[in-house]
C-alpha cells in the first residue's frame, strides 16, 4: 500500500481515520482521481495542507466529516477538480477567499461546488464566481451569506448577476436557502435557460418573482419559500411543463393562482399567502362578504367585470385592426419574436395587478 501509486479511486468514508491519512495519500497516490473521505469523524482538524501533490483529483468529498477552519491554499493546485463537496462540517472564513482559491486553477474544470450547512461561511457571492466557465450546480445553503447593495448602481447579489450573466444556459442547480439574502431576486437569473433546480428558501428576499419566470422551461424544482415575496405569481410559471415541484407558502403574494395542469396540483405549496384565492385554495372568491349596505363581489367567472366592456371591445377592434401587421411583422423578422412575447407576458400581469389591486381596495373599503 505505501509503495503504491497506481490507485485511481479510493473510498475510506464511513471509517474513523485521524488527519494522518491525509498525509498518507498524498505521498504515496498521485494518480488519485476520485478521493471519498466523507462521513468521517476527524474531530475538528483543520483540513491539511496535503493536496498540491494530488495533481489529477477531479472528485474529492469531504463532507459530514467535523472539519474546521477554511479551505487550505494546496487547493490552488488541484488543476483538473470539477466537483467538491464540503457541506455538514463546521468551516469557516469568506466565501470570497473560497471562490478565489479555487479559481487559480480550477476556474475552468469545476462543475460542482458544495459547500452548504457549515454556518461560518459569510460573505456575499463575490463577481469572480463567473469566470469558473463549466460550473452547473452550487449549494451554498444553511451559510452566513447576505446580499450586497451596490451603492452607485442600487443593485444587489452582485456575483450573482455576474454569474446569471456568464454562465447562460450552463448553470442547472443553484440551492442558496437558509442565508440572509436580502433584496429582489435578480431579473437576470431567468436569462440562465437550462435551470433545473432553484431553491431559495428561507432567507429575506423582497419583490416580485420575475415576470419571465417562464423562460425556465427544463425547470424541475422551485422553492421560494418563507421569504417576503410578494405581487402576483406570474402567469409564464403555468407554462413549464416539466414542473415536478413547487413550494411558494409563507410569502406575501395576492391575486389569483394562474390556471395551469401543474400549478393546481400543488396543494401544498400556497399556504402562508392570505390574499391568494384560486384553486387549488379552498377560497375561491366566489363570494367576498361585505359589511352591512356594502357590496358582494361577483364570483370569479365573472371578476373581469372589474375590467369594463369598453376595454374588451377596444381590445377586439385593436386585435382585428393589428393582426395581420403584427404577424406580417413577426414571420418577417425573427428577431422581434422573442421581444413580442415577452410584452405580452408583461402585459398579461400588467393586467392581473391591476385587477387584484382593485379587488383588494373593494375588500378594504
Amino acid at each position: 500500500m505505501n509503495s503504491s501509486n497506481t490507485f485511481v479511486h479510493v473510498d475510506l468514508s464511513r471509517n474513523n481515520p485521524n488527519s494522518s491519512i491525509f498525509q498518507w495519500l498524498s505521498g504515496t497516490h498521485t494518480n488519485l482521481v476520485d478521493l471519498d473521505l466523507s462521513r468521517n469523524n476527524f474531530n475538528g482538524s483543520l483540513i491539511p495542507d496535503d493536496f498540491r501533490n494530488m495533481s489529477s483529483l477531479a472528485y474529492l468529498t469531504l463532507s459530514v466529516s467535523r472539519l474546521t477552519g477554511g479551505i487550505p491554499n494546496s487547493f490552488a493546485k488541484l488543476c483538473r477538480l470539477r466537483e467538491l463537496h464540503l457541506g455538514n462540517n463546521s468551516l469557516s472564513g469568506q466565501l470570497s477567499d473560497i471562490i478565489v482559491i479555487l479559481s487559480i486553477c480550477a476556474q475552468n474544470t469545476i462543475e460542482y461546488l458544495d459547500i452548504s450547512d457549515n454556518h461560518g461561511i459569510m460573505g456575499s457571492v463575490p463577481e469572480n464566481i463567473g469566470q469558473m466557465s463549466k460550473l452547473e450546480g452550487i449549494d451554498f445553503s444553511g451559510n452566513s451569506l447576505e446580499g450586497v447593495y451596490d451603492d452607485e448602481a442600487s443593485l444587489i447579489w452582485k456575483g450573482l448577476r455576474a454569474e446569471f450573466k456568464s454562465n447562460l444556459g450552463l448553470l442547472k442547480t443553484i440551492d442558496l436557502s437558509s442565508n440572509k439574502l436580502i433584496g429582489e431576486i435578480p431579473s437576470e437569473i431567468t436569462y440562465l435557460l437550462g435551470l433545473i433546480f432553484l431553491n431559495l428558501s428561507r432567507n429575506q428576499l423582497t419583490g416580485q418573482i420575475p415576470s419571465r419566470i417562464g423562460n425556465w422551461q427544463e425547470l424541475e424544482s422551485l422553492d421560494l419559500s418563507r421569504n417576503q415575496i410578494n405581487g402576483i405569481i406570474p402567469t409564464s410559471l403555468s407554462r413549464i411543463a416539466s414542473l415536478g415541484k413547487l413550494d411558494l407558502s409563507q410569502n406575501n403574494l395576492f391575486g389569483k393562482i394562474p390556471i395551469g395542469t401543474q400549478l393546481q396540483s400543488f396543494d401544498y405549496a400556497y399556504g402562508g399567502n392570505p390574499l391568494l384565492f384560486g384553486a387549488p385554495l379552498p377560497k375561491t372568491c366566489s363570494e367576498e362578504e361585505k359589511g352591512p349596505g356594502q357590496p358582494v363581489l361577483v364570483n370569479q367567472d365573472s371578476q373581469d367585470g372589474l375590467i369594463t366592456q369598453g376595454y374588451y371591445m377596444s381590445m377586439g377592434l385593436g386585435f382585428a385592426v393589428g393582426f395581420w401587421g403584427v404577424c406580417g411583422t413577426l414571420l418577417l423578422n425573427l428577431s422581434c419574436k422573442y421581444t413580442y412575447f415577452n410584452f405580452l407576458t408583461f402585459l398579461n400581469d400588467w393586467l392581473h395587478v391591476k385587477a387584484a389591486i382593485i379587488r383588494q381596495r373593494m375588500l378594504n373599503r
